[in-house]
């Protein structure tokens, strides 16, 4: 039986808490081992003994051991996958953590609410095969991205108006995937609150497939 840690806290505006239900609940259905942690010292210890790590966490502090010890038990073939800002706003002040991560959150134009469509860019990953174009309202995130990664969906900004938008139509990541040593690392930006997996079928379904992905 393959072993999961999900550590979840930080910003309690991102629902911490329901996002990690959901993904336990997720996990648990595919036959995983779950650990639920709900401190940052989860990140101590020999974490290469978990499949996969799954961060639910925004706007904390990492101590540098601890992102040293995450960064090193990935590269080692842990797996790591995670949505929205609970894995890339999850440690603003974590350039190692970002670095690995593949992108770190910037804005998002008009805050939640805002409805916007995600384009499904790469029809041949195990992740995205059969899932089309979809429509979201929630907040549009727009991130600041490795070009190491493989983007598997992405979205169109200006949607709501800003100071972005002189620059006329830019594409970001919504969906990607990147490997950090021997370790494969997902991310997905939709999952604001653990809402929308509830709303968003494709959303859900995503997450369920970048976690069998990153899984070793």
């Amino acid at each position: 039986m393959k072993k999961a840690l999900i550590v979840y806290g930080g910003w309690q505006g991102h629902d911490p808490d329901g996002v990690a239900t959901v993904f336990e609940e997720i996990l648990k259905s595919e036959n995983f081992e779950v650990t639920v942690s709900d401190t940052l010292d989860s990140f101590l210890g020999d974490l290469t003994v978990y499949d996969l790590i799954v961060p639910v966490w925004t706007m904390g502090k990492l101590e540098r051991e601890a992102e040293k010890n995450v960064c090193a038990a990935v590269a080692a073939g842990t797996g790591l996958a995670g949505c929205h800002g609970g894995m890339c706003d999850a440690f603003r002040n974590s350039t190692d953590w970002q670095f690995m991560t593949g992108a770190q959150w910037v804005a998002h134009p008009g805050n939640d609410g805002v409805t916007y469509r995600v384009f499904i860019c790469d029809t041949d990953s195990e992740i995205t095969r059969g899932i089309k174009d979809f429509e979201v309202t929630s907040e549009q995130y727009y991130i600041h991205v490795d070009p190491a990664v493989r983007v598997l969906a992405t979205t169109s900004f200006p949607v709501a108006e800003g100071h972005h938008s002189p620059n006329g139509r830019v594409d970001i990541p919504v969906v990607y995937t990147k490997m950090w040593g021997k370790g494969r690392v997902f991310y997905n930006s939709l999952g604001h609150t653990s809402k929308i997996f509830d709303d968003i079928p494709e959303a859900k379904e995503l997450m369920r497939r970048g976690f069998l992905y990153a899984a070793r």
